[in-house]
């Protein structure tokens, strides 16, 4: 698949959200949709877990590593692993705002340090043959975003990256929350806009409160790609209509499509000693709008917790939903003989 094509559309990062369950259950709906881990820090790639922490299900290709680091021989190591594992691209982590990244000096503060992530960005390209890619905010604190995106974004395309993810909002370090980060600071979606027309030759991605396929359709017309985050969590029944609409190939897939797909993958992991509720957990918005969505969540959440749960759970709160929809055809079919 072309690099552009690639990046058309894709899932954020979102740490504590976008583990492998999620990932295998946003591709449930859309087969063509680029996939990102949570970030993983290089330390913890390194000295940590690696098993645990790098393993994917093979049906959740193309998938993209995310990585947290400043240190360039340390995101070599990290990202030569990644690709030993399949992993489809390297991401290199320039705009989390948590007090943590700061500390470890990665993350948005590095937005600061554009020759550091320059230096990064190369050591990674001569450690592997995947792409790697960037993805920042236009700037943080007292940053001119104009100045600031642009020479991150400069610098790093001399080091060889073509890729840019860009979160359209400054990250501001002092005084606010990183859940605040994702909300306060004004979107300023035409500077990447403004970005892609400067430099054609890259692949520029957009990201950022992008609420709905009809808005990523209208950035589509002035980026690359566009990268969707919490509504792709909250309502993950938007990306049924993905690879329809964006990719123009395949028919929409419905959210009980979605759950009949799912369920092959939540028994093979049952058995292997998965809670059900570190699956289930990720599906509480699938039938987000429609009737039965309410009971939907319950049934998950008070059911999918306890001791045991399996598949069962699943296919009594599905059964909730029909029944919901069932009750709501037959009102209507009544309603209109009255008429």
């Amino acid at each position: 698949m072309p690099e552009f094509q690639a990046h058309r559309f894709s899932i954020a990062p979102m740490m504590d959200w976008t583990d492998r369950h999620c990932r295998v259950l946003h591709r449930t709906l859309t087969g063509r949709a680029l996939l990102y881990t949570e970030m993983l820090t290089t330390g913890a790639v390194l000295h940590g877990d690696r098993a645990r922490l790098l393993a994917f299900d093979p049906a959740e290709q193309p998938v993209a590593l995310q990585l947290g680091g400043s240190e360039p021989a340390e995101l070599a190591a990290a990202a030569r692993l990644g690709e030993a594992e399949g992993y489809a691209e390297v991401n290199l982590n320039v705009g989390c705002p948590s007090d943590r990244v700061q500390s470890g000096r990665f993350g948005a503060c590095l937005m600061r340090e554009p020759e550091l992530v320059a230096e990064g960005m190369a050591a990674m390209a001569a450690a592997v043959k995947v792409p790697v890619t960037v993805k920042c905010r236009i700037g943080v604190d007292d940053q001119d975003p104009e100045e600031s995106l642009f020479a991150l974004v400069d610098a790093c395309t001399a080091a060889g990256v073509t890729t840019f993810i860009v979160h359209a909002r400054k990250a501001l370090l002092q005084g606010l929350s990183p859940k605040e980060n994702r909300d306060v600071p004004p979107l300023n979606y035409p500077l990447v806009h403004r970005l892609k027309r400067e430099r054609p030759g890259l692949t520029i991605v957009l990201n950022g409160g992008v609420p709905s396929l009809d808005a990523a359709e209208a950035h589509l017309a002035l980026v690359d790609g566009v990268m969707l985050g919490r509504a792709a969590y909250h309502t993950p029944a938007l990306l049924g209509d993905v690879d329809r609409r964006l990719f123009g190939g395949g028919g929409t897939v419905e959210p009980a499509g979605a759950v009949a797909r799912y369920r092959p993958y939540v028994a093979r992991q049952l058995a292997q000693g998965t809670h059900l509720a570190a699956m289930t957990r990720h599906m509480l918005g699938l039938f987000h709008g429609e009737r039965g969505a309410r009971a939907w969540r319950r049934i998950l959440t008070v059911e999918g917790v306890k001791p045991g749960a399996g598949l069962e759970v699943i296919d009594a709160a599905l059964a909730a939903v029909s029944g919901a929809q069932d009750e709501r055809r037959a009102r209507s079919l009544e309603a209109g003989k009255a008429a």
